[in-house]
């Protein structure tokens, strides 16, 4: 086999290994967003049972975080919560969350469906490559109980003794809330 056809093989070999060593870590991730969603899910809902939407703001406060950790430290790469308009400020999307946050509004507008959204990439940095993801947030029902643009004057009071610099309420249903992002080092 001559260098040319060996190097053309190579390269398509290659192609198809990053490709499918891609698609595993996007179907990887889902599952872990899957694992976060559900347990801050049901942790929320304790919260609201126990004493409302004010007792899930308290709840949120403080357990989002936990479960972000644990689930992190489970699969070795970071997963987060982010949006265009946050509630803790240590959520603030990067520069790549937010071009990707403002794609998903696009693609919003344009008639994609919100529970499809998501995106992915393999970028460089620190010349490293590293793997991202993001799967849209939409806003439902139960979340505008504190994300809504009507709130209950304890919900108003809570929010202001926990975020001072609260930008995430306002929202409607079928809004994107924001996003679920992974980082994960592919070496």
């Amino acid at each position: 086999m001559n260098s040319k056809i060996k190097i053309g093989f190579l390269l398509i070999f290659s192609t198809a290994i990053n490709a499918a060593t891609e698609e595993q870590m996007i179907q990887e991730s889902k599952q872990s967003i899957k694992q976060y969603a559900t347990q801050l899910k049901a942790k929320l809902q304790q919260g609201m049972k126990a004493g409302g939407p004010a007792n899930a703001i308290q709840v949120c406060n403080t357990a989002a975080e936990e479960i972000s950790r644990e689930v992190s430290a489970q699969q070795g790469w970071k997963i987060a919560r982010t949006s265009l308009k946050v509630r803790n400020s240590s959520n603030k999307p990067d520069v790549w969350e937010a071009k990707v946050l403002h794609d998903f509004q696009q693609r919003l507008k344009q008639g994609e469906v919100i529970e499809k959204l998501d995106f992915s990439e393999i970028i460089n940095k620190d010349s490293q490559p590293v793997f991202r993801y993001m799967k849209a947030i939409p806003t439902q029902g139960i979340c505008l109980s504190c994300h809504g643009d009507k709130l209950s004057p304890d919900v108003t009071e809570k929010l202001r003794e926990l975020y001072p610099k609260d930008q995430a309420t306002g929202f409607k249903m079928g809004d994107i809330r924001g996003a679920f992002s992974i980082t994960r080092h592919t070496d």
